[in-house]
């Protein structure tokens, strides 16, 4: 009785996951879960990884796994520089003494002026933070498919479907 129903849980979990998929649908999902990653839509990352790994039929393991590339230790980086690149791109200019006007909302006294005055000093770079990071997150999910596919391909040479690798 339990072996029965171990072996359609195992089922399920493997049609769920899409653990039989091929070494270029995983790569896919790898470079799909980069590239929301990488994406200028923070806070929405998780939702969007899976919504587009069920629409799409991905392996949702792998388009979780690519999605968490994106560290926090290094996110402040990533955003500064894809917002530079989207600056220079639409040719507009990082509003004067940005650092200092950031500063100065610590120093407001409730927690939704700082909110408001940051949405002030922020908007003008709304537009260059959204095409720099759109554009990047594409190029490193494209980047990360070319990576992960000799990677997975191999992978499936050494270990056909339906066989597991022996273990010492």
């Amino acid at each position: 009785m339990w072996h029965a129903s171990r072996e359609v849980l195992r089922r399920h979990v493997q049609s769920l996951l899409h653990t039989h998929d091929t070494p270029q649908r995983t790569a896919v999902a790898i470079g799909l879960g980069v590239f929301v990653g990488f994406s200028p839509f923070l806070g929405l990352h998780i939702v969007m990884a899976l919504l587009l790994a069920f629409m799409f039929r991905l392996n949702r393991v792998a388009v979780l796994a690519g999605m968490c590339v994106n560290l926090p230790w290094f996110m402040g980086a990533y955003y500064a520089a894809t917002t530079a690149l989207g600056t220079w791109m639409l040719g507009s200019e990082v509003p004067p003494h940005l650092l200092v006007q950031l500063e100065s909302i610590w120093e407001l006294p409730h927690m939704r002026e700082r909110i408001g005055a940051l949405g002030g000093v922020l908007e003008p770079l709304l537009w260059p933070f959204t095409l720099g990071s759109l554009l990047c997150a594409a190029a490193l999910g494209v980047l990360a498919y070319w990576l992960a596919l000799p990677v997975l391909v191999s992978h499936r040479r050494r270990h056909p479907a339906g066989q597991t690798p022996s273990r010492p």
